[in-house]
């Protein structure tokens, strides 16, 4: 399987943090959390390839959501055509026949607030509630089987002890109103970090917690790159590895590093750094697809995209087959 060098850096946004079964217990259910979460992005696949070509996946995964782009093989070109058309009329808000590049935006944008809502509604439904809220010791039973503290070693959560304070500093700081309870909305901040702003030290801690293998306080070079290479899994793929030292994507992750990511120069990243590297914040994901579409498909360079247009560029949107849009089709709420 080949290995995308951007992709694996934000996959690592997603690693997730392993619970060991213990044996006095049943499997400890695992929840969607517990992944690092590096920043807000619309796809979890990298923007360019290997040749630095831009990979039309990630496009499907931002103008779709990643399940209904998973199921484009299950339609015809005819049917894609079909339904992107539907689509086009949904982002089309003012009707005048043309799709701008904001109604674009605004579109990408919808699909990943989608998303989120979708998440916590089938998070939320899984826990135990007291009214309206969700209380620590209830998700602490739903997570982990117990409601019992990790701090005691006799502990049946002893053995999940780093992963249960990760959850309470996150708990902590989703909680706004500090009434030791979660609130749906709150909860929304627990399970996606990286989509609030008062989140944001938070997402920074766990990364530099994951990377940060010496415990220093900062991300060596060294540690930067084994977070996104490991040279072990490299042993097959003799196409994408030089015989002589390290693949070219590897070599240009250095180079970010050293040219981009350390900003003053002294050779490890701090977390303002880290920061700066995992979310931007001057940089709008949905901005900078919804112009790369526009310029893309955009034939008579008006700026806009005709119905027309992207249904001629429908490869470009919704894969060459197509797929099964669900949900953009079928629900009645707003957008």
């Amino acid at each position: 399987m080949s290995r995308c060098p951007l992709a694996m850096k934000l996959l690592t946004v997603c690693l997730i943090v392993a619970l060991m079964v213990v044996a006095s217990s049943s499997a400890i259910p695992k929840t969607d959390h517990n992944k690092r979460v590096h920043e807000n992005k619309l796809s979890d696949l990298q923007h360019e390839d290997e040749d630095d070509e831009h990979n039309e996946d990630y496009d499907h995964e931002a103008f779709l959501g990643k399940e209904e782009a998973q199921d484009f093989e299950d339609l015809s070109p005819e049917e894609s055509k079909e339904r992107l058309g539907q689509i086009v009329d949904k982002i089309d808000k003012d009707k005048d026949g043309k799709v701008t590049e904001e109604e674009l935006k605004n579109w990408i944008q919808y699909i990943q607030r989608r998303y989120i809502v979708t998440d916590t509604e089938r998070m939320w439904k899984d826990h135990d509630l007291e009214g309206d809220a969700l209380h620590w010791n209830s998700y602490m039973k739903r997570t982990y089987g117990y409601e019992d503290s990790p701090d005691n070693a006799d502990s049946p959560t002893f053995s999940y002890k780093e992963t249960i304070e990760r959850d309470q500093r996150r708990w902590t700081a989703a909680d706004t109103d500090k009434d030791q309870k979660l609130s749906k909305e709150e909860f929304v901040h627990f399970l996606h970090p990286e989509d609030s702003d008062h989140m944001r030290d938070v997402v920074v801690q766990e990364t530099m917690e994951d990377i940060d293998k010496d415990k220093d306080g900062f991300i060596s070079l060294d540690e930067y790159i084994s977070d996104v290479y490991d040279e072990d899994d490299e042993d097959d793929e003799h196409d994408e590895a030089p015989h002589d030292g390290e693949p070219d994507w590897v070599i240009s992750e250095r180079e970010q590093f050293q040219s981009h990511r350390d900003r003053n120069g002294d050779g490890k990243l701090d977390s303002d750094e880290v920061r700066e590297w995992i979310m931007p914040e001057d940089f709008d994901h949905s901005g900078v697809e919804a112009k790369h579409l526009v310029n893309s498909a955009d034939e008579d360079r008006d700026g806009n995209l005709s119905k027309e247009e992207i249904l001629e560029h429908y490869d470009l949107f919704v894969g060459s087959q197509a797929t099964d849009f669900g949900e953009a089709l079928t629900r009645h709420d707003e957008f």
